[in-house]
């Protein structure tokens, strides 16, 4: 009967952490913006508009508001 152990991680310096892959500032622009598309193509699909036309109001509504959002956001 032998006891497993488990072998332990060096205790040497730390590695710094790795950076993120995007920023606050950017996460949050970009989910507004997503935010602001799906808004938009619901609206557009309850006024009888083809489900084209709402996904085509919301991508646009999606790409035009991140210009926008990046100069009010700071």
């Amino acid at each position: 009967m032998t006891a497993n152990h488990r072998p332990q991680p060096p205790t040497g310096p730390a590695s710094p952490p790795a950076a993120p892959f995007l920023s606050l500032r950017s996460a949050v622009v970009l989910l507004t913006a997503t935010v602001i598309g799906l808004i938009i193509g619901g609206l557009t699909v309850l006024t009888s508009a083809p489900i084209a036309a709402a996904v085509i109001a919301g991508l646009t509504s999606t790409g035009a508001s991140i210009p926008v959002l990046r100069t009010l956001i700071e």
